[in-house]
């Protein structure tokens, strides 16, 4: 099995910061977000990248763990 909890803890971060990405989209698109439009676009912009960096170490890990 080459999941081990590292890279799940990777992966569901991964997933936790793609919703949060997709939810500020659909917040910025209806054109009022709850928490306003500054903290709703800092929370985009940071989860984009975040997303990409968290799959990215939980593949890197998994790999490391084939035996």
């Amino acid at each position: 099995m080459y999941l081990t909890p590292k890279s799940g803890l990777f992966l569901a971060g991964s997933c936790v910061a793609a919703i949060a990405a997709v939810g500020s989209i659909f917040e910025l698109s209806y054109g009022q977000p709850d928490l306003g439009v500054q903290a709703t676009t800092i929370i985009l912009v940071l989860s984009i990248p975040l997303t990409g960096l968290f799959f990215f170490a939980a593949v890197r890990d998994a790999k490391a763990n084939i035996k």
